[in-house]
């Protein structure tokens, strides 16, 4: 079960993560030529906002199934979707062959691409934890470590492939390399379905099922939201210290004057620690609790955010390696690790697919999705400096370091609660 979570999450994290590498280095030219470059930066990573704008509606729709239907099928289902997303992608005309009709079907593939992820999440976590809830219950957090390294994992093999296209001569990169990593989505889809397959549906929900319900799941969240806006509230510091160090430091870093191949190199160097941290944080969270894991990421991703910034502008290859490493690899990771296992916690098994979707990505829409398009902005504003993202880096920490704050433990609950209950400190769950 928890390879089949690590193998989909990384599958749809390739697709996902792959588009916004491929953004910052050539999609400002090739789907937005008439813009200076500055505005052609913010309107490229504006299509990579609108994956995100739709993964909330993602997770509300495939939530809702998840939740009546079976958590197996809308994993199945969305892993689909994505990988066709991704693959239409690579083989989309430039601006130059079909005019706006470029950016326009780019847009709307992402959004695709954005509403599949958004409904992958929490099938693949859900069935990990609640597959684990059975056998390992006091491991939760270990065992959705899993589903959660899909996302470093999905950005070593997307920043992996891009930096071996990358390394063609200019031309060829921007004529047909580019579009490569995407094409070869259709094979990890065909990985992907093969394992996915094999699953059996989430013994929780299946007992679950055979209770009467009247409203569906997110009439039933909407009627008591607190939970869902703390889950989104908890995850902004590890979604905007994740976009702004890995899609939008690849275009910040080559302006300036890195190689595409340099950046890349520690990005996936930074991917790398983060597959190391990552289970090592949940685990740890499964001893003293989520909380205080969570917490710690989130101050450490404040207190190393201008010096990070201040490696990366010194314009040394390996201090790039390093600043990555310590920003996404270690303090991102901290505060994400224990995440899957937080949300899930948090909602009651007949709206917990609808709700820890909701909750996580909408964290991710404000957190990742529009941190790169604020930073390009701000940067642009300014003239420069690298003040701006430290800034937002620290903002998306502190959000997160409050909301903890203010969330009860929840490390030792029991999953089979059949109704979703609030989470604030001091409130029976």
């Amino acid at each position: 079960m928890a390879i089949s979570g690590l193998l989909g999450t990384t599958v749809e994290f390739y697709d996902f993560l792959v588009y916004g590498t491929v953004a910052a280095l050539v999609f400002g030219d090739l789907f937005f030529p008439q813009a200076d470059p500055a505005v052609g930066t913010i309107a490229a990573f504006g299509t990579f906002a609108a994956g995100y704008l739709a993964r909330p509606l993602g997770g509300i729709v495939f939530g809702h199934f998840g939740d009546r239907i079976g958590r197996k099928s809308m994993m199945l289902l969305t892993m689909v979707l994505m990988s066709l997303g991704s693959f239409l992608i690579g083989l989309l005309p430039t601006y130059d062959a079909i005019g706006v009709w470029a950016p326009v079907l780019l847009v709307a593939l992402r959004v695709v691409q954005g509403i599949a992820i958004g409904g992958e999440w929490g099938g693949a976590m859900l069935m990990v934890v609640e597959h684990a809830e059975r056998t390992q219950g006091s491991r939760r957090g270990l065992w959705s470590s899993f589903t959660q390294l899909g996302a470093p994992l999905g950005s070593v093999l997307s920043a992996g492939v891009v930096t071996l296209v990358a390394g063609l001569p200019d031309d060829d990169f921007r004529s047909w390399g580019w579009r490569v990593p995407f094409l070869l989505s259709i094979v990890l889809l065909a990985v992907g379905l093969f394992v996915r397959l094999k699953v059996a549906e989430s013994p929780l929900f299946a007992q679950a099922k055979r209770e009467p319900v009247d409203k569906p799941p997110i009439v039933e969240l909407l009627r008591r939201p607190k939970p869902v806006l703390l889950a989104a509230c908890v995850g902004i510091g590890a979604f905007t210290t994740q976009s702004l160090l890995t899609s939008f430091m690849i275009s910040y870093a080559v302006d300036e004057g890195y190689t595409r191949p340099q950046v890349l190199t520690a990005v996936t160097v930074a991917s790398c620690v983060a597959l190391a941290v990552l289970p090592a944080a949940s685990a740890l969270s499964d001893r003293v609790g989520r909380r205080p894991v969570v917490l710690a990421g989130a101050i450490a991703s404040a207190a190393l955010a201008f010096p990070v910034l201040a490696l990366v502008d010194s314009g040394s290859p390996g201090l790039l390696i390093l600043a990555l490493a310590l920003g996404h690899g270690v303090a991102q990771s901290t505060m994400y690790g224990p995440l899957g296992a937080l949300l899930t916690e948090m909602f009651g098994t007949r709206v917990r697919y609808t709700g820890a979707s909701l909750g996580y990505q909408a964290a991710t829409l404000v957190g990742a999705g529009f941190s790169p398009l604020i930073a390009g902005s701000l940067l642009a504003s300014y003239g420069g400096g690298s003040t701006p993202v430290s800034l937002l880096l620290c903002a998306g920490a502190a959000i997160t370091a409050v909301t903890v704050w203010r969330l009860r433990e929840t490390h030792t609950d029991a999953l089979d609660s059949p109704a979703a209950t609030p989470t604030l400190e001091g409130t029976p769950r």
